[in-house]
């Protein structure tokens, strides 16, 4: 009894999937697959997972007329082989040389005359080359619950992981404020007029010192009490007092 074939969507189900490790470029991702099959891991249970899409459009050149009828040319040709093919298979008695000719003019003026209908209809808002793709930033190694442990546990024997785990992090760089500018970041400079912060690794600068009472700056401290004066008692008989009045 034959079993059914799965499905293609079915392929890329893990059960319960965990992840092994997080990557920048497929090809770390690769070489860290390629490491587990060398050491005899079931790498069935893997699979390899690009996240956070980004569309990037790479620009080729400036349109112009002539690059739009240069266009148009090659796409005739490649249309022209085409039609040449069905001719002679059609017409297998005819002059192979005048259907190779005849169908390259027909695709070279039907791709020409396509390339400038469009090219005009655009009226000049995309005057410009590119070619586009959808890319991931992180690719994402899954396994299988039950042999995720293992993964991980090889993966951390792989030459140079372990020394990964202790790098420094790199300060990161920041773009410039302005043409031939460099923007407030770490160890960078300045511009002037703007509150200077330390750099990575630098240590703060000393603090400006302000006038008392200054706006921003804590107040004088406020004097200290004087002492209070002892409280006059009643007086007391003196020797004098006690003479008689004479």
């Amino acid at each position: 009894m034959s079993q059914p074939t799965p499905g293609l969507s079915s392929l890329f189900n893990l059960e319960y999937p965990q992840s092994v490790g997080v990557f920048g470029t497929y090809d770390e991702a690769q070489k860290v697959v390629d490491f587990l099959a060398d050491a005899r891991f079931p790498v069935e249970n893997l699979c390899i997972v690009g996240t956070e899409l980004k569309s990037m459009e790479r620009v080729l050149g400036r349109r112009s007329w002539g690059t739009v009828i240069g266009a148009g040319v090659q796409s005739g040709l490649s249309t022209g082989l085409m039609i040449t093919l069905l001719m002679w298979i059609f017409m297998p008695a005819a002059n192979f040389l005048f259907l190779v000719l005849y169908a390259l003019a027909i695709g070279v003026f039907v791709g020409v005359t396509m390339a400038a209908i469009g090219y005009w209809m655009s009226q000049g808002k995309r005057d410009f080359r590119s070619v586009s793709q959808t890319i991931a930033t992180k690719y994402e190694v899954l396994a299988e619950h039950k042999v995720a442990g293992k993964a991980r546990e090889l993966i951390a024997t792989m030459p140079g992981a372990r020394a990964a785990q202790f790098t420094p992090p790199v300060a990161p760089s920041y773009p410039a404020a302005g043409y031939g500018q460099p923007a407030p970041g770490y160890g960078q400079a300045f511009p002037q007029g703007y509150p200077q912060q330390p750099g990575y690794g630098q240590p703060y600068p000393p603090q400006q010192q302000y006038p008392a009472g200054a706006y921003g700056a804590p107040a004088a401290p406020a004097p200290a009490p004087e002492p209070a004066q002892p409280e006059p008692g009643p007086a007391q008989a003196t020797p004098e007092d006690d003479k008689p009045a004479g």
